[in-house]
């Protein structure tokens, strides 16, 4: 199994002065309300939720196959499998499921919900279907290939030999939720195996279901009685507050028990003050900026350099995310496998303006730059804006909510945008694959990476991450991921700026949450109110 170089930070506490105590209401006790931006949410079907919040909320209402273990993502633990053996061929996966686990009708979770499962991922090939369509997995083939067996075991033959731990931490996505296959089919119409209604409605075996989502507003979540995982607090509502003073302010009157998007001067009101607790952890999330290559001047190399050069990366840490982000600068954030901890890119205009010189862009250009309108993009936004401007780049923002953007540049259609992007699985193929393979550059290929969205292809590190992840020997997979980030420092059209550090706030009488390393590794069934 691969080791980490640089292990993630557990849930810490965050020292916190003391501010007058308000009159406060009080959520009910057997009711959790959490505040959160979730206006990324698409869908809550496992098999096609692609965006931080659906996968969370995917995470605590479908469980896998398998999962890293929260304490130590290094380590994967079985969730419905009670263990798993792989043939000496590395080609076959022999799953044996743990008994216990059943749906929110009550039916027992079984071989063939997990094969429908999986089958469902490829025939769907929604956007995180590529993560197990990735493995050779076609509408044609996937069928024969991963099957029930009357044991109650699921068998998974690969078309191709791939690294173990590979395939597992794919596994472990939150695309590899199990759904019971009954209830979706009874649920299907025109052959979409139940995907328009398990958009808004649910058939796990997570702690929880889904009552109902509307888009924009609420998620609401109800314990799952049949779970073998019983959570603390029977109900849990998810409201969409995008501003984090509405978020304080409603954790103060006691409105909501959970703020999770506080930026740095609403965590500075409340240092100290008793009544909140506020716990971070570093995740496994990278805030970047892609630069599309149908843009002429983003095109050319030196551009590129330039824009990397000019950005103050401290400064933006220090003045506007000093609690919630730390600076990063390769695909690879903090706590994977191979991750690079160096930080080589600083503001240096007068290094900026001569690689735009060469380019042939003396006097600079004009560009649009895509954001998320929420905190704290927007201000990230405007202080690279100015950024640019010093070397001479006119750089019009354009904000819009979450699911805007993401739809926009999945489309191509931006020139420059600032993102964030979060690991699909704890393995660095996931991100390697993400921001370096494109070996189809047309508008309908097989796979859409950010490399792709980007307009980006790079022979060289296309070929080194199918390399990579057939590479059997961990130390050789390592090392071939730390060089790939250095030629994609030096090559790539993305500048990475930060590696997130989220933080949750809760009030009081409200304990047991903790932010998990990747979205749907963080568990709600822990949350607790004393009062």
């Amino acid at each position: 199994m691969l080791r980490r170089r640089t292990l993630l930070a557990g849930a810490t506490a965050i020292a916190v002065a003391p501010i007058p105590r308000q009159a406060r209401a009080a959520t009910p006790k057997d009711v959790a309300v959490m505040a959160k931006q979730i206006d990324d949410i698409i869908s809550l079907d496992p098999q096609e939720s692609f965006e931080f919040s659906g996968n969370e909320i995917g995470g605590n209402v479908y469980q896998r196959l398998v999962r890293p273990n929260t304490a130590n993502p290094d380590q994967l633990v079985g969730e419905l499998a009670q263990k798993w053996e792989v043939s000496p061929d590395g080609l076959t996966f022999t799953f044996t499921l743990r008994p216990g686990a059943s749906f929110s009708s009550g039916a027992p979770v079984t071989a063939e919900d997990v094969a429908f499962s999986l089958h469902r991922a490829v025939i769907l090939n929604k956007a995180p279907g590529f993560i197990i369509t990735q493995f050779g997995y076609t509408k044609d083939n996937v069928e024969k290939l991963i099957r029930a067996t009357p044991e109650n075991t699921v068998v998974m033959t690969l078309p191709d030999l791939q690294a173990p731990s590979f395939v597992l931490y794919c596994l472990s996505a939150n695309v590899g939720g199990v759904v019971e296959k009954k209830v979706a089919l009874a649920n299907a119409r025109d052959g979409d195996v139940g995907n328009a209604w398990l958009k808004t409605n649910s058939a796990g075996s997570g702690p929880y279901m889904i009552r109902s989502w509307k888009a924009s507003e609420a998620v609401s979540l109800e314990a799952n009685p049949h779970s073998n995982v019983k959570p603390q607090t029977p109900r849990l509502i998810i409201r969409q507050i995008a501003d984090p003073s509405a978020q304080l302010l409603s954790l103060q009157k006691g409105d909501i028990d959970i703020a999770r998007n506080l930026e740095t001067e609403q965590l500075k009101a409340i240092a100290g003050n008793p009544d909140f607790n506020a716990v971070a952890s570093i995740k496994a999330s990278s805030m970047y900026l892609a630069m599309n290559q149908t843009h002429p001047a983003l095109a050319k190399p030196q551009v590129r350099q330039a824009i990397k050069w000019a950005i103050d990366y401290a400064g933006i840490q220090k003045n506007i995310v000093p609690n919630t982000w730390v600076v990063g600068q390769a695909f690879l954030p903090k706590g994977l496998p191979a991750a690079l901890a160096d930080t080589p890119f600083h503001k240096d205009v007068a290094r900026a303006r001569s690689l735009l010189n060469e380019a042939g862009h003396p006097n600079g250009f004009e560009v649009t730059l895509d954001h998320l309108s929420s905190p704290p993009f927007a201000d990230i936004a405007q202080a690279v804006q100015a950024n640019l401007g010093e070397i001479g780049i006119k750089a019009t923002l354009l904000a819009g909510e979450q699911k805007q953007v993401i739809t926009k540049t999945r489309g191509r259609q931006h020139q420059l945008a600032l993102l964030i992007w979060g690991s699909d699985y704890f393995d660095p193929n996931s991100n390697a694959q993400t921001f370096c393979y494109n070996a189809d550059n047309a508008d309908s290929p097989k796979l859409k990476t950010v490399a792709w969205r980007s307009s980006w292809q790079d022979a060289e590190l296309t070929k080194m991450v199918e390399l990579a992840v057939k590479e059997l020997d961990s130390e050789k997979r390592i090392g071939i991921y730390e060089q790939m980030q250095k030629l994609h420092r030096e090559r790539a059209p993305f500048a990475f700026l930060l590696a997130q550090q989220e933080v949750a706030t809760m009030g009081r009488g409200v304990s047991g949450f903790k932010v998990g390393p990747m979205s749907d590794l963080t568990d709600y069934d822990k949350i607790k109110k004393s009062a």
